[in-house]
């Protein structure tokens, strides 16, 4: 993989949107986030704060039963959720190659299940719950700068 791995430990809900409102003021139009993680790992809490800080008014929720969600603010967030999709093919069939290859930002929770359909420059992010509650969130495959 190219870039660097950062790895982190968010303790808190709010530290979880905090670090993705600092990922989400790094991105850049085209960035994809491929995320995977166990349910309750905090996918859909760091997105909250990669939309606050792409500017969406909106909130924020799993995109679990609609399969992806869209939000509006400096630019498109595309929330997809492949949980609920048989393969490959029916990620395909949701069309979204705009999406991945378009003018906003994507992110893609339970992104194992489609990984051969994204690009190489996708931000790979793993997120693990710990016995103490915390989440240790590790990102690969990032160009874009350092996060402090």
């Amino acid at each position: 993989m190219t870039g660097e791995d950062f790895t982190f430990i968010a303790k808190s809900e709010e530290e979880t949107i905090a670090l993705g409102e600092k990922i989400g003021h790094l991105l850049k139009a085209g960035d994809v986030i491929a995320m995977t993680g166990t349910l309750a790992a905090g996918k859909t809490t760091i997105t909250k704060g990669i939309a606050k800080a792409l500017g969406v008014d909106d909130t924020v929720t799993s995109p679990t039963f609609c399969l992806i969600s869209e939000y509006e603010g400096t630019m498109p967030l595309y929330h997809i959720d492949a949980y609920r999709l048989s393969g490959e093919e029916d990620f395909l069939n949701l069309g979204v190659e705009e999406m991945l290859y378009g003018r906003g930002v994507c992110v893609i929770e339970w992104s194992e299940r489609v990984a051969s359909c994204l690009p190489k420059r996708t931000i790979r992010m793993s997120l693990l719950p710990l016995d103490d509650g915390s989440r240790k969130i590790t990102i690969q495959n990032w160009n874009n700068g350092k996060i402090e």
